[in-house]
């Protein structure tokens, strides 16, 4: 599964890493959260080093359905019923910086992108009410919505919001940009380097899986941060959603916006140009990272609602992304709580990155350097509202029982370690094979081997047996059998089928079984 924006020729060039090095700020993650932050700074002359634990954009940058737009489905209002008007003013400010920013940056250096109308559809009689809310929510922010019957779908709608005059982007073509201005401005960007821990005051010792470096100043760009010192992993859902690009039939046409359904499962449209022809891409059908029976039937359930719309659709590229989504709405950013204060992050965007991103980036950098920002300031002075708690409460209840019961299931079958002891009132689930097994292709299980988890799956022929307990906190991993990867379903580790790990909390690889 590689997205449309990733298939490309393009290869990125890693700078060399030189441990024990000495910067200003080094900034973890080269998607646009951490690009435009090390932009910001490098244009202030500061001394950067931008590191990647794999390549720039490969996590959530790089597999977006790229909507710069201030419409979000009905996230407004869902703002609205848990704080002020002061505070969705602020998040909505924050936002239109963050657009703003974005699109002004891409005309001055010429990279294309596409303006289109946003929507928010229902497609049933009960989603009016939402939409009518949002409008009120939008409305009272100072956005020009509007409620419309026609939406320019080639299906039946009951209504739709409008807000006119937003844009899409290929995301990587924008990465491409931001990195050549950084390394213009003396900047460094270097791939295949994963931080591992920053410690000790000013100037920190940055630990990476390479060596250290020292910096003044440390950003987390990584998605979710990788340092568990502000528990930010239990104030997030970290959630997968599929995509696919579709070439439509002769005589069919993309819709002419960009649209998103009130009704779940979510269902995203918007066109792009690819190889002389416009196609659709698709997205939605998301669900909590390692907690679906079948990651597959999610991806197929899309294709097939999108077949049934768009008849004789030819699929060309499919791949799914993961985003955080904050338990109490408002995204997270600024300084990281017991980072002696040179320590910044950005997470939590509820899959609206594109412009998140950049405000977080925007008032990080802020702050770095000593600037203020009205909407910054308010956001940060947020009380989580009741129903923001309860969220999180159970969140971490069904955490808590996830991993209980992944740890049951070894348990009921011998297993007495001391995780297990711990954890014996979680519900248990069927128990996996007590023997060892060999996983037909394509296929992993997750079973004990004498006292210990394993997680043995079979890809193109090779099979490979691990730990099946995730590095970060210790939970049972489960068989992502649409991406044929180990997912974590408490915090949203995800590792390859030989261990290897590519996004989450967690900062090592899985082991193999049998090694500590």
């Amino acid at each position: 599964m590689t997205s449309i924006w990733l298939d490309r020729i393009e290869t990125f060039t890693s700078d060399p890493f030189e441990p024990d090095s000495k910067y200003d700020t080094v900034v973890a993650g080269a998607g646009l959260t951490g690009l435009v932050t090390a932009l910001l700074l490098a244009r202030s002359g500061q001394k950067v080093l931008v590191i990647e634990a794999r390549f720039p954009g490969a996590v959530t940058t790089g597999n977006t359905t790229a909507k710069v737009t201030l419409l979000q489905g009905t996230f407004l209002s869902q703002l609205a019923r848990q704080y002020s008007a002061k505070q969705v003013q602020a998040y909505v400010d924050a936002n239109r910086e963050g657009q703003a920013w974005l699109l002004r940056y891409l005309d001055e250096h010429q990279v294309p992108y596409q303006r289109r109308d946003a929507y928010t559809y229902a497609a049933t009689p009960q989603g009016t009410e939402k939409l009518r809310e949002e409008v009120s929510a939008g409305t009272t922010a100072g956005l020009d919505m509007e409620y419309v019957r026609d939406a320019g779908l080639p299906f039946a709608v009951h209504g739709a919001v409008r807000l006119p005059d937003q844009a899409q982007i290929n995301p990587m073509q924008v990465l491409d940009t931001l990195m050549a201005d950084i390394r213009s401005r003396g900047g460094t960007i270097v791939s295949g380097v994963r931080l591992r821990d920053v410690t000790g005051d000013i100037p920190s010792a940055v630990k990476t899986d390479r060596g250290s470096v020292r910096a003044d100043r440390v950003v987390l760009a990584t998605g979710i941060p990788v340092l568990d010192r502000g528990l930010y992993f239990a104030k997030l859902k970290p959630s997968r959603s599929y995509a696919a690009a579709l070439q439509l039939q002769e005589g069919q046409e993309p819709p002419p916006g960009m649209y998103i359904s009130v009704e779940q499962p979510t269902h995203s449209l918007r066109d792009f140009e690819h190889n002389g022809r416009r196609l659709l891409l698709v997205g939605g059908h998301g669900h909590h990272v390692g907690r679906a029976q079948s990651e597959k039937a999610h991806l197929d359930g899309l294709l097939d609602w999108s077949r049934q719309h768009y008849p004789g659709a030819v699929t060309t590229h499919t791949w799914s992304a993961q985003d955080y989504m904050a338990t109490n709405l408002m995204p997270f950013f600024g300084k990281l709580p017991r980072g002696k204060g040179h320590v910044y992050f950005g997470t939590g965007y509820n899959k609206w990155g594109m412009t998140n991103a950049v405000a977080a980036a925007v008032g990080i950098s802020a702050d770095i350097l000593g600037g203020q920002v009205p909407w910054a300031d308010t956001i940060h002075h947020r009380v989580t509202s009741p129903s923001g708690a309860l969220s999180a409460v159970a969140l971490n209840a069904g955490v808590a029982a996830k991993l209980a019961s992944g740890w049951g299931q070894l348990a009921a079958e011998g297993l007495k370690t001391e995780g297990a002891k711990a954890l014996k009132k979680g519900k248990e689930q069927p128990a996996p094979a007590a023997a060892p097994v060999v996983p037909a292709e394509g296929q992993g299980e997750v079973y004990r081997e004498g006292t210990r988890p394993v997680a043995a799956s079979t890809v193109d022929g090779t099979t490979c047996k691990l730990s099946a307990v995730c590095t970060h906190l210790g939970g049972i991993v489960h068989w992502n059998d649409s991406e044929l990867t180990w997912d974590c379903p408490l915090h949203g580790s995800r590792f390859s089928s030989e261990g290897k790990l590519l996004e989450g909390p967690a900062t090592r690889d899985l082991p193999q079984a049998g090694k500590a």
